[in-house]
This record gives structure tokens, sequence and C-alpha cells, in this order.
């Protein structure tokens, strides 16, 4: 294994390999966020879809690792691992930062020899996003009142002090890298672009989310509202995979067929 396969295989994980799969799906997960977030997509998805599940640096086996707080430079590393590793048609998938983060790869993807069908983001404003930067996450109190308020970790895991210990070097990447975040004025995708939210979300309006639209250059945009907080797709697994299953399969007919041949 040469040492650039042994760096992509850190960052993407393959819970359910589908090798004949005719698409692939990057899962980018949230603050905090850890790849096994996304086991239940890949095994629902399997055999139709691959799917790419991301674990960034600092958080379980990568926990020696430092957190990287700056979402371009997380972009920038996990361009190169998708770049090494797709070897399908993908569409990307983020949820929460890890949709800043895959819009932000999104952007760098075109020119790679990369073929992208579609972005899909998940409980996030579009940019420039304050929600995040809007509040003070400055301590670790504030971070973890944050986690709370947002319904995302397990309450019997903040409850337990050295669980805590564990998970907070990489909240405090993760946060320090979306709070300082700010997209390039003007920055667009030249892909379809999917917004998913919960209609109860303490953290991104609905309007903030429909600004999506305002970042492709594609015609193909959508929002979906499904009942619930930042963390809806918790709640209804699969009305969300169903919804990412049939974007991924119509975004495929309608790519272009390589060479223009039909």
């Amino acid at each position: 294994m040469t040492a650039a396969s042994r760096e992509t295989k850190s960052w993407i994980r393959r819970f359910a390999p589908a090798d004949g799969a005719t698409t692939q799906l990057v899962c980018l997960p949230h603050a905090g966020g850890s790849a096994p977030f996304f086991l239940p997509v890949a095994r629902a998805l399997a055999p139709h879809t691959d799917v790419l599940a991301v674990q960034y640096p600092g958080r379980q086996d990568r926990r020696e690792e430092p957190g990287i707080e700056s979402i371009p430079e997380l972009a920038e590393q996990v361009t190169r691992a998708i770049v090494e590793s797709a070897d399908r048609p993908v569409t990307l998938f983020g949820h929460s930062m890890g949709a800043s983060v895959a819009f932000e790869v999104a952007r760098r993807l075109p020119g790679t020899g990369v073929e992208v069908l579609g972005l899909i983001v998940s409980g996030r404003c579009a940019p420039p996003c304050g929600c995040v930067a809007r509040r003070k996450l400055s301590t670790d109190e504030n971070i973890l009142d944050e986690i709370r308020r947002l319904s995302g970790t397990d309450a019997r895991v903040l409850s337990d002090e050295d669980l805590v210990r564990m998970i907070l070097p990489s909240l405090r990447s993760d946060y320090a890298a979306v709070t300082a975040y700010r997209a390039e004025p003007g920055a667009r995708v030249p892909y379809p672009v999917l917004a998913l939210i919960g209609d109860a979300d303490p953290q991104v309006p609905v309007e903030d989310a429909r600004a999506w639209r305002e970042h492709t250059d594609s015609e193909d945009f959508e929002l979906r509202v499904f009942p619930g907080g930042h963390f809806y797709l918790n709640d209804q697994p699969e009305a969300v995979i169903d919804t990412v299953r049939r974007h991924i399969a119509r975004w495929s007919s309608t790519a272009p067929v390589p060479g223009g041949v039909v």
C-alpha cells in the first residue's frame, strides 16, 4: 500500500462496499461527528450506491491527530482523498458543518477528473452563514450547551465526564472551523443542489436554507423541509434516505454521457 493510499484510507470509510454500484455518495459529518454516523445510509443504499463516509482527524481511531480548524483546509484534504478514491460518478452529501465542507469540496472538484452528479446540503444555511458565527462558542461549556440545544448527542454521553473529555478536542477544532468560515463572495458550484432541513431547526430558518439557490449555476435546485429539529434525519431516516436515493437516480439519468455517445 502506498503512502497516498494509506492516507486516503484514513479519510474514507466504506461500511457496506458496493463494488457493482454505478454511483458513489460521499458523506461528510457534522461538527463533532464521525464517519459511522452514516453507517445506516451505507447499508440502506447498497448495493445500488457505494457510500464513502469521511472520517475527519481528531476523533475515534484518528483521535491522536490534531483537528483541522479551517473549513477550506479541511475541504482541500477531503478533495484529495476523493480524487484518489472515487471511481464512479459521485454525489456529495454533508450535514451541518459537513454541508459547508461539501460545498467547498464541490468548488474544488471541477477539473480533477471526478464526475459530480450533485450536491446535497443538510441542516445548514447558505453562505454567508452566520447562524453559528453569531453565537458565543468560545468556551467548552458554550460548545456543550450548543450541542445540547441541537440535540445531536445522546444526553448520556454529555453527562459522562470521561466521554466528554474524549470528544471535546474534536468539538473545539470543528467549532473553531465553523465560526471562522466565510465563503468567498459569490461562491457557486456548477452542479444541481438539494437543500434539506428540519422545520423546527433552531439554527437554520427556511429562507436561509432556500438561499442555497443562489450558489449553484444549475437550474436544478430543490429545498425539502422535513418535520424535526437540527437532527431531523435521525428521526426519519427512511424518508431522508429515500429522498437522497431518488435524487441520485434522477441526476444519474441526466448526467452527460462520456464522449457524447447516446
